[in-house]
């Protein structure tokens, strides 16, 4: 501990050594002391502090990722039609029927946060070739003829207000050539003698 002693208290001092036969050499030094030095936690010996400033928060970059996603598509078959002379004009029928393809598309996809913002197309594969369907349309023309009453067989009864054998003494309007059976009524009355079969040569 260092004492400091006034000029008065070293007189004082020097005064009462001298009494007891001895002398002190005694330095003095003036009362007067510092604001600074009398306490080392005044406020102004402390160093000035500054708070720092605030800075905006920035935002996060976004999360971008890249994929490679492979889906299959269907290609729709295509239908064609060709001349049947074999069929009834008119008539449609299925010669070959269609089959749909598959290919296989391969895309690179870009998600920025999970979302999906890109598509490209890499390749796409050919997987199952689709079948064209053939269409036969008919252009056979349908022959007009007489129809024939089922009473008969044998040759064909027409279907008229009458009907007298070929060749005979009838007057028509319409005439066979016979001979016919009769398998139901003998509605024309061409068998005359009962027998079954009319219009027999005679």
């Amino acid at each position: 501990m260092i004492r400091i002693i006034t000029a008065a208290s070293a007189v004082a001092l020097a005064a009462s050594l001298a009494a007891c036969g001895g002398a002190l050499p005694v330095a003095t030094t003036p009362a007067t002391t510092s604001s600074s030095s009398s306490s080392p936690s005044s406020s102004s010996s402390s160093p000035s502090s500054t708070s720092p400033e605030p800075t905006a928060e920035s935002s996060p970059s976004p999360v971008i990722e890249k994929r490679t996603v492979t889906v299959k598509k269907k290609i729709a078959f295509a239908t064609k039609t060709v001349h049947d002379p074999s069929l009834t004009k008119g008539t449609r029928k299925v010669r070959t029927k269609g089959v749909a393809g598959v290919k296989a598309l391969t895309y690179e996809v870009t998600l920025t946060d999970g979302v999906q913002t890109g598509r490209k197309l890499l390749r796409q594969v050919m997987m199952k070739r689709p079948v064209t369907q053939v269409i036969a349309i008919g252009t056979k023309e349908e022959q007009q003829g007489p129809s024939c009453d089922p009473n008969y067989e044998g040759a064909c009864v027409p279907i008229a207000s009458d009907v007298d054998c070929a060749g005979g003494s009838g007057n028509g309007p319409a005439y066979v050539q016979g001979p016919v059976t009769v398998v139901g009524s003998d509605i024309y009355d061409l068998d005359r003698d009962g027998d079954g079969v009319g219009c027999e040569a005679s």
